[in-house]
């Protein structure tokens, strides 16, 4: 495999703002995410776009969504490289104090999401609805831009109708392909976001050696590990620990209050855990006391799946091929599934983009990307996971990467190349 050399600034440094070195750059991070959405928007002919999904409004502004879809807050990006973004009261105050570079924050009218489902009134529904369309129709005249085309992130066919009753040029089509395409590459600074997050995952992986022993709950063991993962700022919107007979297959509960023993094997995800919004998947397995060989066998073909994915994975490479890499459903895995196809190796055996999201492109999975394969680019990062059975436990493991110019670039660095063992 060839590995990335890094340049000066690729590496893990602290997580505070200082003066005498460079680490992530907000604000050109902020500067860079908006020129690749609004040269993308240009190219797609959009005068301007009406941003719905939280991810989508967060890459164009910097305001910290937290992953849920234009309840009571949305953005519009317009072709001169302006943003209008409306918010609940209180958020739309704090923006306008606190977000200097945000020029034209309005209070919302929350014309989808929970206001009008709870008010339980079909009219008030249609009201609020109407409301928002007049919103947006309202600022694009500001702009001079009402009757140009409008993209929209996320349909919904009320909006949409409200909108055009309120003579706004409405296109459902273009505007999430492109939003798709401006966050599918990232930038130096969101590698570096990437790479902390993974750091920050490493620290809870550590929590997990110091505090799991036998009659300790997985529940408990988990919290020392999201106190870690909040002491070093992080946001914690996902992650588990299991153990034992819980770890295959994987708990429908995740983390639970098990009283863990001798002899069990451990993992923990550190999934959607998430720094400056950027967003980790990253699982280690572990074990109470010496691994059987038989678990020790387990997890060897778990990692060397893995590597073969990583081994095909390169700029130009298609994800029909990269999938090769993992096990198929007439292998050694039939024997462990009752599908006959891969809808269960979903999450199990496949790798998927990071960023603002869990999941973005590419997702590289048997069950759709031999039949509809997109190409790999350079600076595209992603997760990549395997797991096994082992006698009536389970291993995983899954490693956070780059795509570089000659192979992948490992953002994880828990040692990868046996079970860790934890001496209780």
């Amino acid at each position: 495999m060839t590995f990335y050399e890094r340049d000066f600034m690729e590496g893990t440094r602290g997580t505070m703002a200082v003066d005498w070195e460079e680490r992530i750059d907000t604000k050109r991070m902020r500067n860079e995410r908006k020129e690749r959405a609004l040269e993308r928007m240009r190219d797609a002919g959009l005068s301007s776009m009406l941003l719905l999904s939280d991810p989508n409004i967060r890459y164009v502004t910097g305001l910290a969504m937290t992953g849920g879809s234009g309840a009571d807050h949305y953005s519009l990006l317009l072709e001169d490289g302006n943003v209008v973004h409306w918010d609940t009261a209180d958020h739309a105050s704090n923006q306008r104090f606190n977000c200097p570079w945000l020029n034209d924050i309005r209070y919302a009218c929350p014309g989808l999401g929970n206001v009008p489902r709870a008010s339980g009134s079909p009219s008030a529904r249609k009201f609020l609805l109407d409301k928002m369309a007049e919103t947006v129709a309202t600022a694009l005249s500001d702009y001079d831009l009402k009757g140009e085309p409008m993209g929209l992130d996320v349909g919904n066919a009320g909006l949409v109708d409200a909108l055009e009753q309120q003579g706004v040029d409405v296109d459902t089509e273009t505007c999430g392909a492109v939003m798709e395409d401006a966050r599918k590459v990232k930038t130096k600074d969101e590698i570096e976001c990437l790479r902390m997050v993974a750091a920050i995952a490493e620290a809870g992986f550590q929590q997990v050696v110091e505090n799991a022993r036998p009659g300790r709950r997985e529940s408990e063991v988990w919290g020392d590990v999201t106190r870690e993962l909040w002491r070093h700022g992080a946001f914690v919107g996902g992650g588990y620990l299991t153990s034992g007979p819980n770890t295959w297959p994987k708990h429908q509960a995740n983390t639970t209050d098990r009283m863990m023993r001798p002899g069990d094997l451990v993992y923990a995800d550190m999934y959607n855990i998430g720094y400056l919004g950027y967003r980790s998947c990253y699982y280690r397995t572990f074990s109470l006391g010496e691994p059987t060989q038989a678990q020790q066998d387990a997890y060897e073909t778990a990692r060397d799946n893995l590597y073969d994915v990583l081994e095909r994975i390169e700029p130009g490479a298609t994800t029909d091929d990269v999938s090769q890499g993992f096990p198929d459903m007439d292998g050694e895995h039939a024997e462990w599934y009752d599908a006959d196809d891969h809808w269960q190796m979903t999450t199990n055996h496949w790798a998927h983009g990071l960023g603002l999201q869990l999941y973005e492109v590419p997702l590289i999975w048997r069950g759709i990307s031999e039949d509809h394969p997109i190409e790999l680019e350079e600076g595209m990062v992603m997760a990549v996971e395997t797991q096994e059975p082992a006698e009536r436990q389970g291993v995983r493991v899954e490693e956070m990467v780059v795509v570089r110019e000659n192979g992948v670039e490992i953002l994880s660095q828990w040692p990868v190349e046996e079970i860790t063992t934890i001496d209780y």
